[in-house]
């Protein structure tokens, strides 16, 4: 089978086409090793051959008010699937509760393009929210929770995150200003964390975020 090429070759017409600024410099938001080798990075087109520090930087400048918090007690590989999902929404930050060290691989490299936060105990996490004034909205299918689908999420907000099987802790459930599940219409009692979290934040993103046009 053909194998498909990911990405971008090296900027076409060589070390001589290359974008320079005016003193004739490579502009400085380009990274001379990517015009040279290819861009195989996973980054949208209009940020090809771009360096890693001017990407983050571009993205800081319109960077969504949601936040989202994973509890990590477990090691959860959903976890890296979440902050992919956090960053094709450009969150403002991702919050990591619980083990500092997380299962990245799901996240495919997403997490160095954004802002992480971390917290030993769900404590510190709602001493941050109090601090910035978010509020912070549980995700979970718990006795007591309302319809997402009918709940205005704050645009000030912090989505959190429970592992899959337990859920979120007690601790979590107990000082969430809200608890909101995602109304389900089949058999399983519950779906993956990942897709949760991506029905979540996409649920902010058409409640806040500016759409472009096309």
């Amino acid at each position: 089978m053909e194998s498909r090429i990911v990405g971008v070759g090296p900027w076409p017409g060589g070390p001589e086409a290359w974008p320079r600024d005016p003193g004739g410099n490579v502009a400085a938001r380009y990274d001379p090793d990517l015009l040279a080798a290819g861009d195989t990075r996973n980054v949208e087109d209009r940020y090809r051959y771009w360096r890693h520090d001017a990407i983050v930087a571009d993205l800081d400048t319109r960077r969504h008010a949601l936040h989202v918090a994973v509890e990590n007690w477990e090691h959860d590989f959903n976890i890296g699937s979440i902050i992919r999902t956090a960053n094709a929404f450009n969150v403002g930050a991702f919050h990591i509760v619980g083990r500092r060290r997380w299962n990245r691989r799901g996240a495919m490299v997403t997490d160095r393009y954004q802002h992480e936060h971390h917290h030993a105990e769900v404590a510190g996490l709602l001493a941050w929210a109090r601090a910035q004034d978010y509020a912070v909205i549980a995700v979970d299918n718990v006795p007591g929770s309302v319809p997402l689908e009918t709940f205005d999420l704050p645009r000030r907000c912090v989505l959190v995150f429970g592992q899959e099987g337990p859920g979120l802790s007690v601790e979590a459930l107990a000082a969430a200003q809200a608890v909101v599940h995602i109304t389900q219409f089949g058999s399983t009692r519950s779906i993956n964390a990942g897709a949760a979290a991506a029905i979540a934040m996409h649920a902010w993103v058409r409640r806040h975020a500016e759409i472009p046009p096309g």
